[in-house]
């Protein structure tokens, strides 16, 4: 009778036992993945014709039950887009939002003037099409100077953009949520922006000169649109996304020793 008592609470010791080993893997279950977005299955190409006065856009990819190109559309007229950038999107039900920024160059009566022009992009996806609409629903006016051979820079993160072009000394730094301008940057003697860049954490560097004068600088800022950095030298950003030309970058060898300093952060109280 011991020996099956015995027998009885060791296969009992074994089954508690698998339980334990068992029983923590199903709190540990990874969540499900997010689920993408309704246009995640397509893309958005865009081409303009000579001067780039009009800005063309047609939507291609494929839903759940057809592929193809299915929308498209035009932007503008400008006097010159000189640069074109999409925002983050928004998701409601099977409608994805999001913003088109344009910048034109050539604007204005002596087509100097800068102007950033912002469009919303409606996509509504069905399992077998997708309707796409752009409509413009800001304008604002930029203090820079344009014409149309200038070069517009701009860059962006999730609350602001960066804009400046080759004819102003200083960029502008542009709040999405509100379009409110702030111009940034800026040097004694002048030297005017020659690239705007950025990473994929939110990092973004304006840089100047460098091309003619030989005179170059750089200011950086963060994610939350604060600067963070700015100094000698013609320093750019790189991201995981798009190769940057050096067509557009000019060069430089300064490195000032200054900014090779760890500061240690004050201690919270």
């Amino acid at each position: 009778m011991a020996k099956l008592r015995n027998q009885f609470a060791l296969t009992s010791l074994i089954f508690l036992l698998a339980i334990a080993a068992v029983a923590p893997a199903y709190g540990q279950n990874a969540a499900p993945p997010p689920t993408p977005p309704p246009d995640s299955t397509l893309y958005t190409s865009y081409f303009s014709g000579s001067g780039y006065q009009n800005i063309s856009w047609v939507v291609c990819g494929s839903t759940q039950q057809s592929s193809g190109c299915y929308s498209s559309g035009s932007l503008g007229p400008f006097g010159r887009a000189g640069a074109l950038i999409e925002g983050n999107q928004s998701v409601q039900g099977n409608t994805v939002t999001r913003a088109i920024y344009v910048v034109d160059i050539g604007s204005g009566s002596g087509g100097n003037g800068v102007t950033l022009y912002v469009y919303k992009k409606t996509d509504t996806v069905t399992s077998s099409y997708d309707t796409a609409v752009t409509t413009l629903t800001k304008t604002v006016t930029l203090p820079l100077i344009g014409g149309r051979t200038a070069i517009c820079s701009m860059a962006a993160n999730n609350g602001y953009l960066f804009i400046g072009t080759n004819q102003s000394p200083q960029a502008v730094r542009v709040q999405k949520s509100n379009l409110t301008l702030t111009q940034v940057g800026g040097f004694s003697p002048p030297i005017n922006v020659t690239s705007i860049t950025a990473d994929k954490y939110g990092y973004v560097a304006v840089t100047f000169g460098g091309f003619t004068s030989g005179l170059s600088g750089n200011y950086e800022f963060g994610p939350n649109g604060q600067g963070v950095g700015d100094g000698g030298g013609a320093w750019f950003m790189l991201n995981n996304r798009i190769g940057l030309s050096t067509t557009t970058l000019p060069t430089s060898d300064f490195m000032p020793a200054e900014r090779l300093v760890v500061r240690p952060k004050t201690a919270p109280q």
